[in-house]
């Protein structure tokens, strides 16, 4: 058997998330379905580095599947591409160690996420970025994300459905990038709860619309209680961009 490490992109919209889920068309069923047609039949799992959710989108998903044909690996690009939607991508195949695993080996993400925020909304642009009409004081959503810097218990910022305990993550960066009339969150941690990254947007949005002090972020983190944190912004501004290994 041989494993193989791909680098994957995905339009998320037609997407129920990216784990296998029955009667649902997810990112992991269109891999295993191209794999089985690849492999003659014979059913092949996917390991991801982890799972995004539906309508959320990847630049830089990662994952592994081992496999007993022996394809020259600058062949099972060409491979995919005759068997995969044109809604997944994959970019870049390389032959790895037994002991690799896309997700235990993981040590760093990083996640985008997109806010188109201007007064009308823009119909080619309405799939790939959340629209928030409000005006907002970038300047104090910055200083509020300095309070999410570091090791915390993210407690405030994970679903209530999480079956999670741990949930005690390290932010290392996070930085709100303006670009005409587009904000962009880019993050970068250790590992993400779930909802986490769409909890911190919306929590910063109502920070930047002045429904929240820029104080307010330590408290919410020290309260550990979801209740205390903003809204979960939508699916379909979030990008997984990257996954970094040692």
């Amino acid at each position: 058997m041989r494993r193989y490490k791909c680098v994957i992109s995905y339009d998320g919209t037609d997407f129920s998330g990216f784990q296998i889920q029955p009667d649902r068309r997810t990112v992991q069923g269109e891999l295993e379905k191209a794999l089985k047609t690849i492999h003659k039949n014979q059913s092949i799992q996917v390991f991801g580095s982890g799972r995004t959710d539906a309508s959320v989108h990847a630049i830089g998903q990662v994952i592994h599947f081992d496999t007993p044909l022996h394809i020259p690996t600058e062949k099972w690009g060409r491979a995919f591409a005759a068997n995969l939607p044109q809604d997944i991508v994959i970019r870049d195949v390389q032959e790895v160690n037994q002991d690799f695993h896309a997700r235990f080996q993981a040590v760093r993400k990083e996640y985008r996420y997109r806010v188109l925020n201007c007064k009308l909304h823009d119909v080619f642009r309405r799939r790939y970025t959340y629209h928030f009409p409000h005006e907002l004081n970038v300047n104090a959503m910055q200083e509020a994300a300095e309070f999410l810097l570091g090791i915390h218990d993210f407690t405030s910022f994970c679903s209530t459905a999480s079956p999670i305990e741990d949930k005690v993550r390290t932010i290392y960066h996070l930085e709100i990038i303006q670009e005409e009339d587009e904000l962009i969150f880019r993050i970068q941690g250790n590992g993400f709860l779930y909802n986490m990254v769409r909890i911190i947007v919306g929590t910063l949005l109502e920070v930047g619309a002045g429904k929240r002090n820029v104080n307010d972020m330590k408290k919410i983190i020290l309260a550990k209680d979801r209740t205390k944190s903003g809204k979960t912004a939508p699916g379909h501004g979030l990008y997984l961009w990257k996954v970094d290994y040692e």
